[in-house]
Formats: C-alpha cells, structure tokens, sequence
C-alpha cells in the first residue's frame, strides 16, 4: 500500500457515469461473486472502465459466467479460447492469473471458512492488502479495494485511502459516493 502524501489533484471525468451503471456493492457475495468482481478490478486496471463494462457480458460467457469450480479447472486449451474470444481484452497472463485467482478464492475459504473471515483476520487495510497482494495475481491497491468495497468487506474511508495514491481515481469516487448514498459502504474510520 502506498504511503500517504496527501490527496492527488482531484480530476473531473469528461462524462459523469449514469447512476445505473456505478459499481454497486454485492450483497452476500458468493465464491462466484468474488472471482467476477476481482476479475473485473484486474482486467480494469489501466483500461477504461466504460470499454470493460461494454465487454462485460463478452468476459461473463467467455468465463463461464465465473463458476469458480470450472474457471478453476481451466488449462492452457481455455486460455487459448479466451486469448480467440471476441470482446475479451487478449491478455494470457491476466487470464492465467484469473485462473490462479480462482484456485486461490477457494482456497481461501477452505482456509478460514470463508472469504470475509479472511479479511477479518487482519488488523488493518495494509495488512490485508499486503497479504492478498502476495495471494493473488494482479491485485494491486486500487484492484484490492475495488474487490473489497463491492464485497462488502472492510475499507478505509476513501479520503484515507486516496491520500496514499499516486493518483486520483474518480470512477472509485463515484462507486463509493453511490454506496454511501445507498448505505452499503463498508468503510471504516479507523482500519
């Protein structure tokens, strides 16, 4: 996690999103759930958020509509399915990591009984995001609490978080400022 340095600039996105299509929080999030939104915060990083959800539905059928079971028992023949498959963003190494991701999701759970005992068992947001960056393939910060504010799962205050980012990103503004107005925000002052 990065150090915090104050806010970066605050940037105004040419479009605002439409209220319909902001990341909303999953209530009760299955293993399924839980493949689909990292997947998603990986193959979203450094692209436009706008060009992932037009292809969303692209990745949905590719993947098998998440079924961790089954993304899990993909091999080199489903990447080179998903590396052909029109909408997809054509990328080995992230779909290799998805596949990993998935094998690790469950191995998670059997762990410590679920996902959201997992997170609980860290003191702090660092803490955690050190260890599920070690856990999982391309899950860096922004990715991490994307995957956990959409989960349902402890955060910091997005001022706290944002102070300690290189940049601003104003697309997890707004998914944070929509949970807040629905009351699903899962941050938290102090972690």
């Amino acid at each position: 996690m990065a150090k915090l340095h104050g806010a970066p600039p605050q940037k105004t996105p040419k479009r605002i999103t439409p209220d319909d299509q902001i990341p909303r929080r999953v209530m009760q999030p299955t293993l399924d759930d839980h493949l689909e939104i990292m997947t998603r915060a990986v193959f979203q990083a450094g692209l436009s958020w706008a060009i992932i959800a037009a292809r969303w539905p692209a990745f949905r059928a590719g993947f098998d509509d998440f079924a961790i079971d089954r993304v899990g028992r993909y091999g080199s023949d489903d990447i080179e399915r998903l590396m052909r498959t029109d909408g997809i963003v054509h990328s080995a190494k992230k779909i290799a990591g998805t596949i990993a991701n998935a094998n690790t999701i469950v191995a998670v759970d059997r762990e410590f009984g679920s996902v959201d005992a997992y997170t609980a068992s860290f003191a702090s947001y660092a803490e955690l995001f050190d260890d599920a960056h070690r856990r999982f393939a391309f899950l860096g910060d922004l990715s991490c609490f994307y995957w956990l504010f959409r989960t349902g799962n402890r955060v910091p205050r997005f001022e706290t978080w944002i102070a300690g980012q290189p940049k601003d990103h104003p697309r997890v503004r707004e998914m944070v400022l929509a949970g807040r107005a629905d009351a699903t925000s899962s941050e938290r002052e102090a972690f």
